[in-house]
């Protein structure tokens, strides 16, 4: 045996068992991705909610960073050596992925071509087509927490910058005046108590907003934040309950004021100022801060018996509803978890849906549903729609136009919000849909 081959066996051949393995390993994980990315299409599981990637397949060189950098496990995969969105109804628009691409492959966007977004039209500093209106989190389509909290901050910046042209002392006017306590709102708030502003926040309801009215247990994406005040906090996957017992702590040591059960019903401009009327009582302030939800006013099913009190929009303890037949309307996330959380105490739920796909609610969830679905506990009824809300009963009409009717002592409605289109307008903010655009 020659030397030169002698060399090549000690160095050559692991090298090649090495690139055997790889090659190996990259076609299992190219044919899992393309499994996931087809059940997606054959589920029907292919709109995302709200913001989300778009990769240009010719920059994109196949280095997988934006996998690895994605918080949600089987979003993003590598097929046939280029970046996809393979399980786009659960992305939750995390944005990481377009930071770390090297070629500036990613794009963030909102909507898909055949689902548009309404949202308010808002500048880079979050500042509104109304000079001195800004808006943060979920209602300029930031449902991500993290997300929410960092836009809360940077939404300051922004009034701060803008006071430093006009800020009169010894005035009864208000630096900026926060509505909503949700993370962006909080976010804002200890901002505001940080850079010593003349600042007020309300709440039409507790602290936390949408967060707060989560299932008990629902868990939660808060991956690391910079809170003001309290500086850099590590979250990965925490309950809704422990989330909220961090927010009361915090408020509670920085004394941070919020007036709940406040909701605001009016904004008017005068002369170098807004009038801000609530329903306790009416705020001057040069600048105004929009931190509340994209859900405005509950989606209502407009049947008859929708008035009864056994109607409720969201689910609050499942503890209520044991022994009691539940009926669940919707198919998103909230209904899934309002579902399977009453199911499991052992109470017979059934889940409407219009549609013939759970297409916006999370894998675990969907998987969760068919597990209780299986025990014979929870029953689904897709494409099907509620006719009428009894007493004792509901009828719902399904798939095949007939009528059935089932027993039941309460209804859980999930079906969303209406976006307050008409409370922005009236401010005079634009809204725009995005039909897949930045």
């Amino acid at each position: 045996m020659s030397e030169e081959l002698a060399v090549f066996l000690i160095y050559g051949t692991p090298m090649l068992v090495i690139f055997l393995f790889y090659i190996r390993g990259f076609r299992k994980k190219h044919k899992k991705n393309l499994g996931i990315k087809v059940e997606a299409i054959r589920d029907g599981l292919t709109e995302p909610a709200s913001l989300h990637p778009i990769v240009n397949p010719i920059r994109c060189i196949g280095c997988g960073s934006c996998v690895a950098a994605c918080p949600e496990k089987e979003v993003l995969g590598l097929v046939h050596n280029k970046a996809e969105l393979i399980s786009p109804t659960q992305c939750i628009g995390h944005g990481a992925c377009k930071v770390v691409c090297p070629t500036g492959a990613i794009k963030l966007v909102f909507g898909t071509e055949r689902r548009g977004l309404d949202l308010p039209e808002v500048a880079p500093n979050f500042e509104t087509n109304v000079p001195g209106v800004f808006v943060a989190g979920e209602l300029g389509g930031m449902g991500l927490i993290r997300n929410a909290i960092e836009q809360g901050r940077q939404a300051m910046d922004s009034v701060r910058e803008r006071l430093k042209k006009s800020r009169p002392t010894g005035s009864d006017v208000l630096d900026v005046l926060i509505i909503g306590a949700g993370p962006a709102g909080f976010s804002a708030t200890l901002s505001a108590m940080e850079n010593k502003m003349r600042y007020v926040t309300v709440e039409q309801d507790s602290l936390g907003g949408t967060v707060s009215h989560y299932p008990r247990g629902k868990l939660v994406m808060t991956a690391p934040a910079i809170l003001p005040l309290v500086g850099k906090v590590k979250f990965t996957e925490t309950s809704k309950e422990e989330l909220m017992d961090f927010w009361t702590g915090v408020a509670k040591k920085f004394n941070v004021r919020i007036n709940y059960k406040e909701r605001v019903e009016s904004i008017d401009q005068t002369s170098g100022y807004f009038n801000i009327k609530t329903t306790k009582k009416t705020y001057k302030s040069r600048s105004v801060l929009l931190a509340i939800g994209r859900r405005g006013t509950p989606r209502k099913l407009g049947v008859t018996g929708e008035d009864k009190s056994k109607v409720v929009y969201r689910l609050i303890d499942p503890e209520q509803y044991r022994n009691k037949h539940v009926l669940v309307v919707g198919g998103g996330d909230s209904a899934l978890e309002a579902a399977w959380s009453i199911a499991e105490l052992g109470s017979p739920v059934t889940l409407s849906y219009r549609s013939e796909a759970f297409s916006r609610a999370k894998k675990k969830n969907r998987l969760k549903v068919e597990e209780m679905e299986q025990t014979g506990t929870l029953k689904t009824l897709m494409k099907s729609n509620v006719k009428s809300i009894n007493d004792d009963s509901v009828d719902i009409t399904l798939a095949n136009g007939s009528v059935k009717r089932i027993k039941n002592d309460g209804v859980i409605v999930c079906a969303g919000g209406i976006l307050p289109t008409g409370f922005l307008k009236d401010i005079g903010i634009q809204v725009i849909t995005k039909y897949g655009t930045e």
